[in-house]
């Protein structure tokens, strides 16, 4: 491996991305990941809690209403797809942070 990024790093090239871009890449990538942090908890703390599903399955009263059935398009659902969305940007961003910070180590 590092065989295959020392032959992929060499040249005058390589070194101007790896002393110029590099650097600047870590912070904005740094800075996505602290701004989709703060969405990510937001998001988390703004959804409703389900704590009566557990309560429901025990005695085995349900309500079906208008809202239960329409859960796709309501609030709770929009804020979970923007909770998934956020980790896995959060996820993406740190594994390619780290990539970067081990090119950066190489040269």
């Amino acid at each position: 491996m590092d065989k295959f990024l020392s032959t992929l790093l060499d040249g005058e090239v390589a070194s101007d991305f790896a002393t110029k871009v590099l650097p600047v890449l870590r912070y904005v990538l740094f800075a996505i990941i602290i701004a989709c942090a703060v969405v990510l908890t937001i998001t988390t703390l703004m959804q409703d809690n389900d704590s009566q599903d557990g309560l429901n399955a025990f005695t085995g009263s349900k309500q079906e209403s208008y809202y239960a059935q329409n859960k796709g398009a309501s609030r709770d659902s929009i804020l979970k797809r923007i909770t998934i969305a956020m980790a896995v940007i959060i996820f993406v961003c740190v594994v390619t942070f780290f990539i970067t910070e081990l090119i950066a180590g190489n040269k």
